[in-house]
């Protein structure tokens, strides 16, 4: 395959079940499997060439065009808002974009609702569309601590078993969207290389129905 399809893989655990995906549809790349300290692994035969970021920044990757494709959590998408396609829900890394707050907590519409969170701009998103007036509180880890010590009314955070919030005496009071991995691809590259980017979809696509 003459032009190499460059594929932005997230670190850490969910990159290494992606990884899989896409070696069980074909395109295999054993040097990535190798205990080294590489960047980027390439397959001249498969026709890729992978590397690992970090999982918040693939989207930049495909976005700016040093990646074709891509995978990122739909909660990245939702909060980066980046000029993608979104080809193919992949069915892994799934949890949901919750609303949780103290067990039996009750808004006071008279009164602005504190809301701590990392997603910025899925929180605004979603209370502008009620018509909710919110004070945002941008915190990067430990969500959940700001409404037991009373630095917010609710958060809006990842939830994936739930039981975190449970041992914390809170409670889901909304989901917002179901979160997964979803392959992204640039939009350029997938205008000159179409045909291999709808391969590997098509391949990956099988896998997971398979």
């Amino acid at each position: 395959m003459a032009d190499m399809i460059n594929v932005a893989l997230p670190k850490g655990r969910l990159g290494d079940t992606v990884y899989e995906l896409f070696e069980r549809a074909g395109f295999e790349c054993p040097s990535i499997r190798e205990k080294n300290r590489k960047l980027v692994f390439e397959n001249p035969e498969a026709g890729v060439r992978y590397f690992w970021v970090k999982p918040s920044d693939v989207a930049i990757y495909v976005e700016r065009g040093a990646a074709d494709i891509g995978v990122a959590g739909k909660d990245i998408l939702m909060e980066a808002k980046t000029d993608v396609y979104e080809l193919l829900d992949l069915n892994v890394g799934k949890c949901r974009m919750a609303v949780a707050g103290p067990k039996g907590f009750c808004y006071d519409r008279d009164n602005e609702l504190r809301v701590a969170t990392k997603f910025v701009n899925v929180a605004r998103e979603f209370y502008a569309s009620s018509g909710t007036d919110i004070d945002i509180i941008h915190l990067n880890g430990s969500i959940e601590l700001a409404p037991i010590l009373g630095l917010s009314d609710v958060i809006v955070d990842l939830v994936e078993t739930g039981t975190t919030l449970k041992e914390n005496n809170l409670e889901i009071i909304e989901v917002i969207a179901q979160i997964s991995a979803r392959l992204i691809s640039n939009k350029s590259s997938f205008k000159f290389k179409t045909k291999q980017i709808e391969t590997i979809t098509r391949r990956l696509e099988e896998v997971i129905e398979g």
